[in-house]
């Protein structure tokens, strides 16, 4: 399984979307199950996930799944596949 497919995984496990939920153009303030809760889930998610440590700037700014890829790049993820 990719990278990219690990994350959108990890988006609707935690969002409690369903399986086949496009994930890819997903923000912040556009869905009802996107809160500061799930918010917190998804960021432990994502650390278990791909194994590293967000920062606070980074989870505070993590607004949508295109910044996900952005900020989980800073630490090492490689989403080129």
């Amino acid at each position: 399984m990719s990278n990219l497919q690990r994350l959108r995984e990890a988006f609707r496990t935690s969002l409690d979307l369903p399986a086949d939920a496009p994930v890819d153009e997903l923000q912040y303030q556009d869905n009802e199950k996107w809160d500061s809760l799930a918010h917190m889930s998804l960021v432990a998610a994502l650390e278990d996930e791909f194994s590293v440590m967000i920062d606070t700037d980074d989870v505070i700014n993590m607004s949508s799944f295109t910044e996900a890829v952005s900020i989980l790049g800073k630490y090492g993820v490689d989403f080129n596949e």
